[in-house]
C-alpha cells in the first residue's frame, strides 16, 4: 500500500505552530541573563511537556527517516531527555533533607549540583541549536511573550500539620522484614551497577554497552519503583515510621536509588540513541550534540557512582534490622550427597547466610562451623569423609567381600569387586566407568582387608567413588535464613548426586547474581 506524502508547505505550517511554545522557551532560555535562575521545575516541566508533544508529531510524521527533518527531530529529543535529568535533579535536591541519607563518604549535594550545571549547559547548547535549526528550515517563528508568565518555583521552609489519622498496623516486625528482604534481593540484582560504579574512565563506553546500558538500567529502575511503591502502599500513613524511625531512613534510599536510576537510564539512552548510533550524512557533518566522554563521566560519575554507594548503604542498615528482628530457631538438614561440604554447597550455602547478614551456626556431630564461610564448611567434609570411609569398612566386612587367602597380584581384581558388588547393591556411586584404580597400591604390608579399604577410602578421597551417605546437619539461627537454606537443601544444594549443577530454585534467585 502506497502512503501518501505530506506537502512540504503544509508540513512546515504545522511544525510552526506546534513548536512555537517550545522554540520560545528556547529563545527565553538563550537570552536569559542566568540561565541558572531560570532552570526551574516549573521551567523544565513546560519544556518537557512541549518538546514532548513536537516530538510525537514528528515521529508520527516519519521525520526521524527524513534527512531534512531528522536533527531538528534529534534536537528536540536531546531536549526533551536533558528537561526530564534536570527535573529530577531539582526534585532530588528539594526532597533531599526528608530523605535522612546515610552518609556515603562523597559529597552528595555538591555533585547534583555540579551534574544540573552539566544539563543546564547541555540545554542552553542544544536550544541554541534548535532555534538555528528552526530558522534553516524556515519555519515561520515569532517569539511568545513568555514574561507573563513565572517560571520561578518558591517554596514554604515548613510543612503543612499532620492531621490524618495514621492507620494501625498490627506487626511492625512483619513489615520490617518484608521491605528490608525485598531490598536484599534487589540489591543482589544490582551487582551490574554497583560493579560499574568500580569502572576505570577507559572501559566506560565498555560497560555501557553491556551492564548498564539503557535497557538493564530501565528495568532495575522498574524494580526499585515497585519497591517504593510497595512501601507507599502498606507503610505510608501508619504508626510504624513511630514505631521504627529506621524505616523512613530505608525509604530515602529506595527513592533516591531509583532518582539516580531515572538519571542514569535518560543519559544511557542519550548515549546509545543519539551518539553511538549510525546518522545520516547531514548530520555527521554537524558532529553530536553531546561529546560521548562528558556525558559517560556524568552517566558513571555521577548517577551510577551515586545509586551504587546508597544501595550499600541501605544493604547494612536492611542486615542490621533483620538481626534486630531475627526469630531464632533450627533445622536439620542432609548434608549434599556429592563429595559433602565441597566448593558449590558450601558457596552457596555462604551466600544465602551473607545475603541476610546473618549468624547461621553449622553442627555436625560434636563440631560447629560458621555457615557463612565456605572455608570453614569445607573443614566439615574430614568429618563426613571420615564417616563414609567407616560405613565402607563395616560394609566390606558385613558382607564378607574381601576372602581370607589370596595372591598378591590380585588386590586390584578384589578391590574391583568391591566396588561392582557395592554399586550393585546401589551402596555405592561410580563416577569412573570403567574403574581404573592407581598404578601403585595403597598399602604394601598389612592385612588383605585393611589394604583393601586402604585402597577403597583412596578411590573415595580422589572423587572415582562415592557412598550415599545418610548423614544430617543442624543449622541454627534466624528462621528465614534456615529456610532458604532448606529450599537449597531439597534442591541438592545446587548439584545432583553425579556433581552436575542444577538451575537454582526461583524463591532463591539472588544466588544466580
Amino acid at each position: 500500500m502506497t502512503e501518501t506524502v505530506i506537502d512540504d508547505i503544509h508540513f512546515k505550517k504545522l511544525i510552526s505552530e506546534r513548536s512555537k511554545i517550545l522554540l520560545s522557551l528556547a529563545n527565553l532560555l538563550c537570552h536569559s541573563r542566568s540561565v541558572k535562575e531560570k532552570i526551574t521545575r516549573p521551567f523544565l516541566g513546560e519544556m518537557l511537556a512541549q518538546s514532548g508533544e513536537v516530538e510525537e508529531l514528528l515521529d508520527g510524521c516519519g521525520a526521524g527517516h527524513n534527512c531534512q527533518w531528522c536533527r531538528y527531530r534529534s534536537l528536540v529529543a536531546a531536549i526533551k531527555g536533558f528537561s526530564d535529568i534536570g527535573y529530577e535533579l531539582l526534585h532530588v535536591l528539594y526532597v533531599l533533607p526528608d530523605y535522612h541519607l546515610l552518609p556515603t563518604g562523597r559529597d552528595f549535594v555538591k555533585d547534583t549540583k555540579e551534574t544540573l550545571e552539566y544539563v543546564s549547559s547541555v540545554l542552553l547548547h542544544v536550544s541554541g541549536k534548535l532555534l538555528a535549526q528552526a530558522d534553516q528550515l524556515g519555519l515561520n517563528f515569532v517569539p511568545e511573550n513568555l514574561d507573563r508568565i513565572s517560571f520561578a518555583e518558591e517554596l514554604p521552609e515548613c510543612k503543612l500539620p499532620y492531621l490524618c489519622e495514621r492507620r494501625h498496623i498490627e506487626k511492625v516486625s512483619e513489615m520490617v522484614i518484608l521491605l528490608a528482604t525485598a531490598f536484599l534481593n534487589l540489591a543482589a540484582g544490582s551487582k551490574d551497577v554497583r560493579a560499574a560504579a568500580r569502572a576505570k574512565p577507559k572501559d566506560y563506553a565498555s560497560f555501557v554497552a553491556d551492564s548498564v546500558s539503557e535497557e538493564k538500567l530501565r528495568s532495575l529502575q522498574l524494580r526499585f519503583h515497585n519497591l517504593q511503591s510497595l512501601y507507599d502502599t502498606y507503610v505510608s500513613g501508619t504508626e510504624a515510621a513511630d514505631l521504627d524511625p529506621e524505616l523512613p531512613v530505608l525509604r530515602g534510599h529506595i527513592s533516591v536509588v531509583l532518582h539516580l536510576l531515572r538519571t542514569a537510564t535518560l543519559f544511557a539512552h542519550h548515549y546509545e540513541r543519539h551518539i553511538t548510533k549510525q546518522l545520516c550524512e547531514p548530520r555527521m557533518q554537524e558532529g553530536p550534540l553531546v561529546q560521548a566522554e562528558k556525558l559517560l563521566s556524568v552517566l558513571m560519575n555521577y548517577s551510577i557512582a551515586h545509586a551504587s554507594l546508597y544501595i550499600d548503604c541501605a544493604v547494612n542498615l536492611c542486615q542490621e534490622k533483620l538481626k534486630r528482628y531475627a526469630e531464632n530457631g533450627q533445622v536439620e538438614l542432609p548434608v549434599p550427597q556429592y563429595r559433602g561440604f565441597h566448593v558449590r554447597p558450601s558457596t552457596l550455602v555462604s551466600k544465602v547466610v551473607l545475603h541476610y547478614g546473618s549468624n547461621v551456626q553449622m553442627k555436625l556431630g560434636d563440631e560447629t562451623y560458621d555457615a557463612g564461610s565456605p572455608l570453614d564448611l569445607f573443614r566439615a567434609n574430614e568429618k563426613i569423609n571420615a564417616q563414609k570411609r567407616r560405613w565402607l569398612t563395616e560394609e566390606i566386612v558385613r558382607l564378607n567381600l574381601v576372602p581370607d587367602e589370596f595372591q598378591s597380584n590380585h588386590i586390584v581384581d578384589i578391590v574391583l569387586g568391591v566396588v561392582l558388588t557395592l554399586a550393585g547393591r546401589a551402596k555405592l556411586i561410580l563416577y569412573e566407568q570403567p574403574l581404573k584404580l592407581p598404578d601403585e597400591p595403597a598399602m604394601t604390608k598389612g592385612t588383605l582387608l585393611e589394604r583393601v579399604v586402604d585402597e577403597m577410602a583412596r578411590l573415595l578421597a580422589m572423587g572415582k567413588i562415592d557412598v550415599e551417605s545418610h548423614m544430617t546437619a543442624t543449622f541454627i539461627g534466624d528462621k528465614r535464613v534456615l529456610n532458604d537454606i532448606k529450599i537449597l537443601a531439597e534442591d541438592g544444594y545446587g548439584e545432583d548426586k553425579f556433581g552436575n549443577n542444577v538451575p537454582i530454585p526461583e524463591k532463591l534467585a539472588y544466588l544466580r547474581r
